[in-house]
């Protein structure tokens, strides 16, 4: 459960953007969007690879 304190007189706008980034770091949403189908091992596997390699590609130009 995420838990927000709220301060006395606190703008509502900053408590609702406090809450948003702790939403965000806890990675709820991308969790539900993974397990929305299923991925065979093989294509895991493949995207990690390329991932992988788009990093490296990355690093590399960047020096």
């Amino acid at each position: 459960m995420i838990i927000v304190p709220v301060k006395e007189g606190e703008n509502i706008e900053r408590a609702l953007k406090k809450f948003k980034r702790k939403y965000e770091k806890t990675g709820i949403v991308k969790e539900l969007r993974r397990r929305q189908q299923y991925d065979k091992p093989s294509v895991l596997k493949r995207l990690k690879m390329q991932h992988a390699v788009y990093v490296q590609k990355l690093r590399a130009t960047e020096e």
